[in-house]
């Protein structure tokens, strides 16, 4: 009798599948040009680094337009889309020129980068304290200059290949928690 083995994927494909089998909640990263043209994209790569300096990291795809405005303007903000954003989630997942047009956005003089402030559950606006190049991407680690939420909205989470909505789970008694 035989034993076959299943061909093993690249790392990199054995990597991003991994990676769709843990939820995250979704982000629109934003930016300003220095000609002020805003700037966007959707990001799951965000997390907290630090909380002395409140500093969070989110990963960009070197050569987006959107990783130059940051860079160039040392700025950016982080929108946290709830859990009825979809629709802008995908806006800015698709790389659509005009996105800006087709969602309400505010920037008081004291923000990063645009707020969407119909989408957002809460918004950082943070400014840049060092990137780092890493393979296809680049990590910018941003120091939290403002950060402003609700607390009652749930987050806009993606995984397996879809968006999803929060849902605690249901302990049963004869689980350990």
């Amino acid at each position: 009798m035989s034993i076959t083995r299943p061909v093993e994927a690249s790392a990199s494909e054995g990597l991003r599948a991994m990676m769709r089998g843990f939820p995250t909640g979704v982000a629109v990263v934003t930016g300003v040009d220095l000609a002020g043209q805003p700037w966007g994209l959707t990001c799951s790569s965000v997390c907290s680094v630090s909380l002395d300096p409140p500093t969070l990291l989110v990963c960009l795809r070197a050569g987006s337009p959107t990783l130059a405005a940051i860079q160039a303007r040392g700025a950016f903000s982080v929108n946290l889309l709830h859990e009825d954003a979809r629709a802008t989630a995908e806006l800015f997942a698709s790389g659509d020129p005009d996105r800006f047009d087709r969602v309400r956005w505010e920037q008081d003089v004291d923000a990063a980068g645009p707020h969407l402030a119909d989408d957002a559950h809460a918004i950082a606006d943070c400014r840049v304290a060092m990137t780092q190049p890493v393979g296809d991407h680049v990590v910018v680690f941003g120091e939290a200059t403002r950060v402003h939420g609700q607390d009652a909205c749930r987050p806009l989470l993606y995984g397996l290949r879809s968006y999803g909505r929060w849902s605690p789970a249901d302990v049963s008694a004869g689980h350990r928690t």
